[in-house]
């Protein structure tokens, strides 16, 4: 191979004097040109940029990217060697074109693992049933949040990363090719104030005008570029109007997910209140009423109790508190009696309740002062 020995030469010297000018203007030893008062303005308003976005990016790429191969409690040094090969992994499929394969989210595996198990606790059992509703719901969020990392990935993230690895890498070329040519011009002014003779100075002259027109074009360059920064500023705004749009939808989703699963184990029968119903009194707080959302709607109003159930003879104005075994209640939503053999309540209001042989187990009843019906359990929150 052929190598331009005075051209390595060349290279050489220029890289020497531009060490030595910057090395004595750090000593103020030697004068430094000053950029005017635009430019430096958009060289840190750019800086600002690139610092707050990089930020940003990387902080949206840990929340855009959870672990889905490990539960919270592993170790944090783990999950980031997780998410680190699993960005590793995108960048390849990037590099060759090739779509990067959907990963199951945590969700969707817990999903999968509860309706594994319905089937070896038995899919007919309360628990098993349960499980399959839950698990098919964990489902439906994992498949919510794996559009809402793919939708944020694409209009967010993907904007930020481009202008990190394309346009700044650009500016920042532009910033160095333009200290070098400062570092020459001030090169050039200290050789013409040390030149003696005419015809030295002549020639530094000459070097100086160079120096200059080179200088000035590639500042010009540069401030084009760092004006530009106004319009990454417009792109990224419409980008995070995009991601608070996919991410305020995907919240949506899975509260709206959420109450309808409420409503589906609202349905179940209330194995609890089965097993209390031999001791004579519920033991404590239905697990649907008290394990209730914020916002959610009340639950379904269960069927009434089957007269098969219930004594025939048994009529409410006739019904007798036990002389044990009573409860106060608070009333969680507001319920409309159905007929006049229950009794209508008000959120929030304080009941005292009690079974009788032969009740639904979903039914108590309620008294207010000389007020007196049935309630369903589901509405109520048992007291001690």
């Amino acid at each position: 191979m052929d190598f331009n020995v005075k051209k390595l030469a060349s290279d050489a010297g220029v890289f020497f004097t531009r060490a030595v000018q910057y090395t004595e203007e750090k000593l103020g030893q030697a004068e430094k040109t000053e950029l005017d008062a635009h430019l430096e303005n958009l060289i840190a308003r750019a800086d600002c940029t690139k610092n707050w976005t990089d930020k940003i990016f990387r902080q949206t790429e840990v929340l855009l990217q959870p672990n889905p191969s490990y539960s919270s409690w592993t170790s944090p040094v783990i999950n980031d060697f997780d998410q680190t090969g699993a960005r590793i992994e995108e960048f390849f499929y990037e590099k060759l074109d090739r779509k990067i394969p959907s990963r199951i989210t945590n969700a969707e595996l817990l999903g999968q693992y509860m309706q594994d198990a319905a089937k070896d606790f038995g899919p007919g059992t309360p628990y098993g049933s349960t499980l399959i509703t839950v698990g098919d719901y964990q489902k439906r969020l994992g498949g919510a949040e794996r559009e809402f990392l793919q939708t944020s990935a694409i209009n967010f993230l993907t904007p930020l990363r481009n202008f990190l690895e394309g346009d700044w890498k650009t500016i920042s070329k532009e910033r160095r090719l333009l200290e070098n040519r400062r570092l020459d011009l001030d090169v050039c002014k200290a050789r013409l104030k040390k030149a003696k003779l005419a015809e030295a100075k002549a020639a530094a002259e000459h070097e100086l005008r160079v120096a200059q027109t080179e200088f000035d074009r590639q500042a010009e360059v540069t401030r084009l570029l760092l004006e530009g920064i106004s319009s990454t500023h417009v792109n990224h705004l419409r980008c995070l109007h995009e991601f608070v749009e996919a991410q305020a939808a995907y919240y949506t989703q899975c509260h709206k997910h959420m109450q309808d699963l409420q409503k589906e184990l609202s349905r179940f029968p209330n194995a609890f209140a089965v097993n209390a119903s031999t001791s004579g009194v519920s033991t404590g707080p239905s697990p649907l009423s008290s394990a209730t959302l914020p916002g959610a709607s009340s639950p379904s109003r269960p069927p009434n109790p089957s007269n098969a159930l219930e004594p025939s003879t048994l009529k409410i104005e006739e019904v007798k508190p036990p002389a044990t075994g009573t409860r106060k209640a608070k009333v969680l939503y507001d319920y409309d009696a159905a007929d006049t053999s229950e009794l209508s309540l008000l959120a929030d209001e304080l009941i005292t309740v009690y079974t009788v042989p032969g009740m639904d187990p979903d039914w108590l009843i309620g008294e207010r002062g000389n007020q007196k019906g049935k309630v369903p359990v589901t509405y109520l929150e048992l007291l001690s």
